[in-house]
């Protein structure tokens, strides 16, 4: 199963993801997030990563489509995750510079995963509890309904996303078992703040499970 760990800030967290491949961490580009990240910052995280098996992954919400397009080619992102309301022309035209596109689906009933078929051209799906409005558009600690995604058939790869934690994880595998899962507040201390114990005992726990 393909794992990544959303919102990570420091080097330390990295190498601690790396030691228990990761495959991906995420980087996200949203002011009003506590796990923000500035560019300065990224571009160090980045340049270390190239040096790692993990992929670093860009995380952006509506974002500027030109001032995306300068992140990506700063950062040679190989990944981005889209996570607002972003169109299929959007993700067409951002993937031409060469990027493999996330896009996340917000989920709070059967008939939200419909909504795959306006984003074709995405490479993966990433599927998330549906905000509340004032909540952040990721990253609230919170689940939807997962049995709507059980037995759930697409031709693309998709991870799981919203309140993932070691207290859930046996019953993800044992009922979803989704392509990847994407993790954030599930291996946090406080809020935005990643706890490397804490990201040791889940891959454990995923190990022995």
């Amino acid at each position: 199963m393909i794992i990544k760990i959303c919102g990570i800030q420091n080097e330390e967290t990295l190498l601690c993801c790396e030691k228990n491949n990761i495959n991906f961490f995420g980087m996200i580009f949203f002011k009003k997030s506590p796990r923000n990240i500035s560019l300065e910052n990224a571009i160090i995280l980045q340049n270390i990563s190239e040096k790692l098996k993990i992929n670093g992954v860009g995380v952006f919400v509506n974002k500027n489509i030109y001032e995306l397009e300068e992140i990506i080619k700063k950062l040679k992102l190989q990944y981005i995750q889209l996570h607002g309301s972003e169109n299929e022309e959007y993700i067409k035209t951002i993937k031409n510079i060469g990027v493999k596109v996330i896009k996340s689906i917000s989920i709070s009933n059967k008939n939200d995963l419909r909504s795959i078929n306006n984003y074709k051209s995405a490479d993966y799906y990433l599927f998330d509890y549906k905000p509340m409005k004032g909540e952040l558009p990721g990253g609230n600690a919170k689940s939807f309904d997962w049995d709507i995604i059980k037995n759930f058939k697409t031709n693309k790869p998709w991870f799981l996303s919203g309140g993932i934690n070691i207290n859930n994880i046996q019953g993800i595998l044992n009922d979803i078992n989704p392509f990847g899962i994407d993790l954030s507040s599930g291996v946090e201390k406080g809020l935005g703040i990643k706890d490397n114990h804490i990201i040791n005992n889940f891959i454990d726990k995923l190990k022995n499970a």
